[in-house]
């Protein structure tokens, strides 16, 4: 029997090419503690942004951009899209918590901390592989990055992406 060999999916092939850019194991454990980092310093500098003559002042931004986020995921791989469904509502519920408890301007200073010294770890680990960051050459892969992290602890639990 001749079975013909299935095309490779798209979210195959950005995590190939991406892969290909991260094969040095310190430049890859940067990555797993850093890329979820930024996302989240990314997530919550959005949510910083105030909406005027809304009942929400804060977090309106956040959730259209990780809405818009969540469908391009989801269109990738469904299980992939899910899993980042979690994430992104954890870095809501870490956003409204740390907002509620400390104030938006503690929120601010934090996500602004946390994404200059996660790029910084990012450089690093660029510096160690010796090959310039993937969003680099396509900027798609600055979303590529948290979905590849992710694939890694799928990986690790045996589950399909």
């Amino acid at each position: 029997m001749n079975s013909a060999a299935s095309p490779m999916r798209p979210i195959d092939r950005y995590f190939a090419s991406y892969s290909g850019d991260h094969q040095n194991v310190t430049n890859q454990h940067i990555h797993i503690v850093a890329v979820p980092l930024i996302l989240w310093s990314v997530v919550a500098l959005l949510w910083c942004i105030p909406v005027p003559g809304t009942l929400t002042k804060t977090g309106v931004w956040a959730a259209l951009t990780m809405f818009a986020a969540w469908m391009f995921y989801y269109r990738l791989s469904r299980p992939l899209g899910l899993g980042m469904l979690a994430v992104f509502f954890f870095c809501g519920c870490v956003c409204r918590l740390v907002e509620s408890r400390f104030g938006v301007s503690t929120l601010l200073g934090s996500a602004v901390a946390v994404f200059v010294l996660a790029w910084i770890a990012q450089f690093i680990g660029h510096k160690i592989e010796g090959r310039k960051p993937s969003f680099l050459t396509d900027l798609v892969y600055l979303l590529i990055g948290p979905a590849w992290v992710l694939s890694k602890l799928y990986r690790h639990l045996g589950w399909k992406y």
